[in-house]
């Protein structure tokens, strides 16, 4: 939960919002520019979306739903850094990536021992709430286009079934990236939302209990070019919350 006499909130009026196009450019330019790599930016938005964990749930056993791209790269990182944190996280690694980042953090989560559970869990959605207190959904990334394909669709649905809380890593599964949730479209509702480096235009359609920025490492030069208005960042905090 929030740690007590730290001031970690900031007005979400004055934090800007991007589309998809723009976070795409944005993270381009981070690799080419100012050669960042793939590694390196996984490792601090999954550390962030483990301190935001810590601070807005209750310790426990936790889902972590991991896709094939780099929002499932930085469910695992998180996840290893919530054992460090005292949590207990469990993965579900559905569609797995051949790229050797994805298999070093399947190793690392694994040498850590973070158990990696079957699909069995999701057969009866009260077995899930009874052995699992959170979801983390860290399947779909700004890159994701409707509509969702299985096994993926199945899993949503499982886990809005269990009536289990989520939190979801920088876009809900399901939700177009500008536009948010759709009427048609299967999708989570989540409880908390952990936006990285900044609010996609989708983040504006959430209305759960907390939302928060994680992502430190925006140069100043880059937000200039893009027109960002980024929150400040309390101390030596990696995230913070908007509400």
């Amino acid at each position: 939960m929030e740690p007590r006499g730290i001031v970690t909130m900031t007005n979400v009026n004055d934090v800007s919002f991007i589309s998809q196009y723009d976070a795409i450019a944005l993270d381009r330019e981070l690799f080419s520019t100012y050669a960042f790599n793939v590694d390196q930016l996984m490792e601090l938005a999954g550390l962030s979306c483990a301190h935001a964990i810590a601070r807005s749930c209750d310790r426990g056993k936790i889902l972590i739903i991991c896709g094939p791209g780099n929002n499932g790269g930085d469910g695992f990182v998180c996840a290893r850094h919530l054992t460090f944190l005292g949590f207990e996280p469990f993965i579900f690694y559905p569609k797995q990536s051949k790229s050797e980042l994805m298999e070093r953090l399947v190793k690392q989560t694994k040498k850590v021992g973070i158990p990696h559970i079957d699909d069995s869990v999701f057969k009866n959605p009260s077995d899930m709430k009874n052995k699992f207190t959170l979801v983390v959904d860290a399947l779909f990334g700004f890159s994701f286009k409707p509509p969702l394909r299985q096994p993926f669709d199945q899993i949503i649905e499982a886990v809005n079934k269990s009536s289990l809380p989520v939190v979801s890593i920088d876009i809900p599964s399901g939700w177009d990236v500008e536009k948010g949730p759709l009427e048609e479209q299967l999708s989570f509702n989540p409880d908390v939302l952990i936006s990285l480096t900044v609010p996609k235009l989708c983040a504006k359609h959430f209305h759960g209990r907390a939302h928060y920025i994680g992502g430190r490492f925006v140069p100043k030069a880059l937000a200039l070019k893009y027109h960002l208005s980024l929150p400040e960042y309390p101390g030596t905090d990696c995230v913070v919350k908007l509400f």
